[in-house]
């Protein structure tokens, strides 16, 4: 037996063995992801899967197949939907099919590795869909997210994927950019604890991977949240510092973790794009930080770079040389024979690449196991991502206890255009649902409310458009009532009319998409009716409250004039049920702000962690938001005690004070008092989730970490905003 097909032997001295036997090509093809997955199969009249001469040309073509992307990937883009692709009874039957051919093309029976995108679920036909990263950012709960991301790598597994693709180093400083969805919150901090969270649900312990755990691609590496404008893939203006304490925590946690790749980002830093930035992706990231694992560009960036470097060869050069292992959909890379005779690329930096490539397939174990067929499909994951959509749902305001609804409240008019529908709960990158699929806000309170209840449902308008004409039908409906319902927010659905960019970002937003790759916004209203709609059924005199479906934090202050406002942000399929159960009390508002709402767009940037200026407000508006970092209101009132410090630890005693149970989430923020730099106003430093009973007292204990320096002040309080007036605490670091 050779090494490389030794089971027993380890995985440096399979790759070794391997690669010693690999020609210059064969090299070459594992370091290209070029197809589209879904161009490499169909379904014939009889419903059976068949390859494509595409397929058998890009395996010919390098003798193999590095990587493919998006073999079991359906949306508008892709043009896959339940008649063409594989469902979750057929798509490892699918990879199956595919692996074998790959495994015949080549020399060497090499696997291929399927890459996948999973950024708020796997995103493919029955694959459970989670609410995206922003809700995921409002639970404050890495515990739970863990779950569902473990959840979410065994569909992956079983289904005949093998890498997960997930956005998670993304950082929302800007609320106009579409993606900011895509990201945990403004704070490197919390995204850095949500980081690991995903990384050991989804990869486990050890250096191979079990046949449910799935390597994670963290993206966007780095500073992409940062884009000039909100505008997708601007530029970024980061000076070093900014960089390094804003954008690069959650990727540093991720490392730290043990993620098996990052995915470089399309944005420049300092002006050198990311994929063929040398000193992100070599001297930071390989040599600073120790990173061992595989660096993949995104679609299509790789081939940007010949803009700097002229063509596209000397792009894939400057690529390679940078740090990037695998390419995605790019021309640049499929010349690098081609490089390595102009000179361009050595053969120790291709094989170099060669290697981090071949060390994940032997990590997954794909040369003992290359098929996916017999891993077992994992329990149904309604109930996980319900559990992540009702511990997002974050009260922000309730006037005079109108939540939860009270018992005497028979008649409730549910409202506006999200109130119907769980179509734009989804968020983007989401695969087509089987009809039937999930739950909207009626669907859960008609479920759920008690016997008696008269419900009375009137869209009033669209999410977006000028058109009124349904809006005395909601105010008819309101003015009936004893509380009003108003399901308001945005949207990042796709329709197959929208035009795609050949990365799939959306081009023309078109239908009702106003958020998602692609849909940024150069103000955070929401759509004209809408806020005509929320006008209209307010003045009603009927107690209203607010409910806001989205995929960022629209400016809505007219809300404040509202009973009550709740924010869900895209709450995955069940969402509709998980926000029916806070609104009847049957849950509590757990959530908790992973961003700071602003006002209007024209007071950005609004994030909480600027740095500690002594300017004022704006003769016009206040420069404070409208509610701040952390913000999150209870069913129930909390007590904390006195913060008590311990060397790094701070302990507080946390007290429930009324009469319902309840979560509140302590936050322990520092504010740095002699620095060698200008510090920040606050930084978060530590958070832990605490659930009590009625009258229930429990001491909190919470590690500040080994990384404080300096003379710096601690601050314990439930938000940001409540920090500011928390007695602080000193403390000096070393």
């Amino acid at each position: 037996m050779t090494t490389y097909r030794d089971p027993a032997a380890s995985v440096d001295a399979r790759v070794r063995d391997l690669l010693a036997r690999m020609t210059l090509r064969e090299k070459v093809g594992q370091l290209n992801q070029r197809m589209y997955g879904w161009d490499a199969y169909r379904r014939t009249s009889d419903g059976a899967f068949e390859l494509t001469d595409a397929l058998r040309a890009e395996t010919e073509r390098f003798g193999g197949l590095g990587a493919l992307y998006g073999l079991l990937r359906a949306d508008a883009w892709s043009g896959v939907d339940h008649t063409t692709g594989a469902g979750a009874a057929d798509s490892a039957e699918l990879a199956d099919l595919v692996q074998c051919h790959v495994l015949q093309a080549s020399r060497l029976r090499i696997p291929a590795l399927f890459v996948e995108e999973v950024p708020h679920g796997h995103m493919a036909l029955d694959g459970t869909v989670f609410p995206v990263n922003l809700a995921v950012g409002a639970t404050w709960d890495p515990g739970l997210y863990e779950r569902a991301a473990a959840h979410a790598a065994a569909e992956l597994r079983a289904r005949g994927g093998h890498v997960a693709l997930v956005s998670a180093l993304d950082i929302a400083r800007d609320p106009r950019w579409g993606r900011t969805e895509e990201c945990y919150g403004e704070d490197p901090y919390l995204a850095a604890r949500l980081t690991e969270a995903l990384v050991r649900g989804m990869q486990g312990q050890g250096e191979l991977f079990a046949a449910d755990k799935a390597p994670v691609v963290l993206k966007h590496f780095a500073g992409q949240g940062a884009t000039v404008g909100g505008r997708n893939s601007a530029e970024s203006e980061l000076g070093p510092r900014e960089l390094h304490e804003i954008h690069l925590p959650a990727a540093r946690a991720g490392v730290r973790a043990g993620a098996a790749a990052v995915m470089a980002a399309y944005n420049e830093v300092d002006g050198l794009p990311c994929a063929g930035n040398r000193a992100l992706l070599q001297e930071l990231l390989r040599e600073r930080w120790g990173f061992e694992g595989l660096v993949m560009a995104d679609g299509l960036a790789v081939d940007r770079l010949a803009r700097i470097t002229g063509d596209k060869v000397s792009a894939g050069a400057l690529a390679l040389n940078a740090g990037v292992d695998l390419s995605l959909w790019d021309e640049g890379f499929t010349h690098l024979e081609q490089a390595v005779e102009r000179g361009l690329v050595t053969v120790a930096a291709l094989d170099a690449a060669v290697a981090r490539v071949l060390r994940l397939k032997f990590r997954l174990g794909l040369f003992e196991q290359p098929y996916g067929s017999s891993q077992l499909e994992p329990p149904d994951g309604r109930e996980l991502s319900t559990a992540l959509a009702r511990s997002a749902v974050t009260l922000l305001h309730n006037d005079a206890g109108v939540l939860p609804i009270r018992p005497t409240v028979s008649r409730i008019a549910v409202l506006g255009p999200h109130a119907a529908t769980n179509a734009h709960q989804l968020g983007d990158y989401t695969a087509p649902q089987r009809p039937g699929t999930g739950t909207s806000v009626l669907d859960g309170l008609r479920r759920l409310a008690r016997p008696g209840v008269d419900l009375r449902h009137a869209r009033g308008c669209a999410l977006t458009g000028d058109d009124l004409s349904g809006i005395p039908e909601a105010v008819a409906a309101a003015a009936a009532s004893d509380l009003a319902v108003l399901v308001l927010g945005g949207s990042s659905a796709r329709t197959p009319d929208t035009e795609f960019a050949a990365n799939g970002a959306a081009v023309t937003a078109v239908s009702e998409m106003t958020c998602g790759e692609g849909a940024d916004l150069a103000g955070l209203r929401l759509g004209a009716a809408q806020h005509a709609l929320l006008d209209a059924v307010v003045a009603t005199g009927t107690p209203t409250v607010v409910v806001l479906i989205q995929g960022r934090p629209h400016a809505v202050p007219e809300a404040g004039h509202a009973a009550a406002l709740l924010t869900a942000w895209y709450p995955g399929p069940w969402g509709g049920d998980a926000i029916a159960e806070v609104l009847l009390g049957l849950a509590e508002p757990s959530g908790r702000l992973p961003v700071s709402v602003p006002r209007s767009a024209t007071q950005l940037p609004v994030y909480y962690n600027h740095k500690d200026t002594e300017y004022g407000g704006y003769v016009d508006e206040s420069a404070e938001p409208l509610y701040s970092f952390g913000h999150g209101l209870s069913y129930t009132t909390f007590e904390y005690g006195a913060p008590r410090l311990s060397g790094r630890t701070v302990e507080v005693d946390v007290t429930n004070t009324g009469d319902r149970y309840g979560r509140t989430v302590v936050q322990v923020y520092l504010r740095r008092l002699i620095t060698s730099v200008w510090p920040r106003t606050l930084e978060l430093c530590a958070f832990e989730g605490a659930g009590l009973a009625p009258g229930e007292r429990r001491t909190v204990t919470l590690d500040l970490g080994a990384d404080l320096t300096g003379v710096v002040e601690i601050r314990v309080a439930e938000s940001s905003r409540a920090a500011l007036k928390a007695v602080p605490l000193q403390l000096h670091c070393p």
